[in-house]
């Protein structure tokens, strides 16, 4: 694509980045606010311009609050072709317009953080098919950033250390197999995944899926703890922080025949083992579909009553959460899930609330720390899925190019291209 015909950074709208005089007469700005046509390819936009450039990649920004959380690249003929390829829409600022951006890099709640590589992805997935589908696959499958799967056998196997970012969704760690046994019970594809997951367990030298389960997640834990950066939605959040204060204990020796034996579990948990939560009650109980009471998940609510809202942090202060929360949109439209929400008193005290749900005491997104990790958890299944039905046909991503949810699961797989880390593998 041509200068001409790309449209000029206006110098009122490119004013909040103090760049080295030794960058190029003329930088490639991604805006991330209402210009932009495709928000959700422009972050694959970036990822492939950091993954393909490597060493020799120029200096590459994220522009907190700055036109919706705005990128900026060396000027890049190729970078511009493939941005007319997606639909992706790029700006031209030139050194004129970036000189003028250190005033409100100074006068307001703006930052600038260098992009230094392209993180490596991977996504905790049964090598299985399931009856539901995980946003966060479908949203990367659309804006063109590779990943891998990987699952029980490749966890215990150390591979986690190869993952700068790590996903899980809609996982059940308790080994309660989803907590499906009441509506689903009789159904082939839960008889199917039951023996299956079964089979996965022995073939790995455990004797019941809920004691494989606790394995696998103590293992992700110590993925974190050692400096890895983990998302999660949906039902894997809850989930997980049980079968973390659970460790030791064999959460349900039996689960079919409707009685579970684990005697006095909730006396027994160790909360301080948990990433996220605390003093929360488990459910063990087969025909509820529950984990804990963690989540709260009111159905007969509309999408607009479930709307949470993004918190405002200090760009200069709280980079991390600022980052993660770049939108072009405050107010996203709430979404249903096996976790859709967490009750304020479960949520550990050094834990960042970075959304709440409009006029109520939940939180809908979440950060914090682990030992040398990071993890943020939002809840929900689909953020252009209000209700999420098992077995719906998965979303067309492509229908929702502007969807400030999307986005947020988006920003969780840059930031790690903003973050050195050094870890144990």
């Amino acid at each position: 694509m041509s200068l001409e015909m790309r449209k000029a950074l206006p110098a009122a709208l490119a004013l909040c980045l103090l760049l080295p005089p030794s960058f190029s007469a003329a930088e490639l700005l991604i805006p991330m606010d209402a210009a932009q046509s495709d928000h959700l390819r422009a972050y694959g936009l970036v990822y492939d311009y950091l993954k393909s450039s490597g060493s020799r990649a120029g200096k590459s920004w994220w522009l907190l609050n700055i036109r919706g959380g705005a990128f900026l690249l060396p000027d890049d003929a190729a970078v511009s072709e493939r941005a007319v390829d997606w639909g992706v829409t790029v700006e031209v600022a030139t050194q004129a317009d970036i000189a003028q951006m250190e005033l409100q890099v100074e006068r307001s709640n703006a930052a600038k953080i260098l992009l230094e590589k392209a993180p490596r992805i991977g996504v905790y997935a049964p090598p299985f098919q399931e009856m539901w589908d995980d946003a966060v696959m479908l949203v990367l499958n659309y804006a063109k950033i590779p990943y891998e799967t990987f699952y029980d056998k490749e966890v215990l196997e150390g591979r986690l250390g190869r993952y700068d970012w790590v996903h899980m969704h809609h996982d059940d760690f308790t080994g309660q197999f989803g907590k499906f046994y009441r509506s689903y019970k009789s159904f082939p594809w839960y008889i199917r995944m039951v023996d299956v997951q079964t089979k996965i367990a022995r073939d790995l030298g455990f004797a019941t899926v809920p004691k494989l389960k606790a394995e696998v997640a103590r293992r992700i834990a110590a993925y974190v703890e050692n400096g890895g950066f983990l998302f999660a939605m949906c039902a894997a959040i809850d989930s997980f922080d049980i079968a973390l204060a659970a460790q030791g204990i064999d959460i349900v020796p039996e689960l079919l025949d409707g009685s579970p034996t684990t005697p006095d579990l909730q006396n027994k948990l160790d909360f301080s083992k948990t990433m996220a939560f605390k003093n929360f009650t488990v459910s063990l109980e087969p025909n509820e579909y529950e984990f804990s009471d963690i989540d709260i998940s009111i159905y007969e609510n509309s999408p607009d009553r479930e709307a949470f809202a993004l918190f405002p942090f200090s760009a200069k202060y709280d980079p991390v959460p600022t980052m993660l929360t770049q939108s072009h949109e405050s107010l996203v439209a709430g979404f249903f899930g096996q976790t859709t929400s967490f009750k304020r008193p479960t949520v550990k005290p050094h834990v960042i609330l970075m959304a709440t749900v409009v006029a109520s005491d939940r939180a809908k997104y979440i950060y914090g720390s682990y030992g040398k990790g990071l993890f943020s958890f939002l809840g929900g299944h689909d953020p252009e899925d209000f209700s999420h039905i098992v077995g719906e046909a998965p979303t067309d991503v492509s229908l929702y190019k502007h969807s400030p949810g999307y986005r947020l699961i988006l920003n969780n797989i840059l930031f790690p291209a903003a973050k050195k880390q050094e870890r144990k593998t």
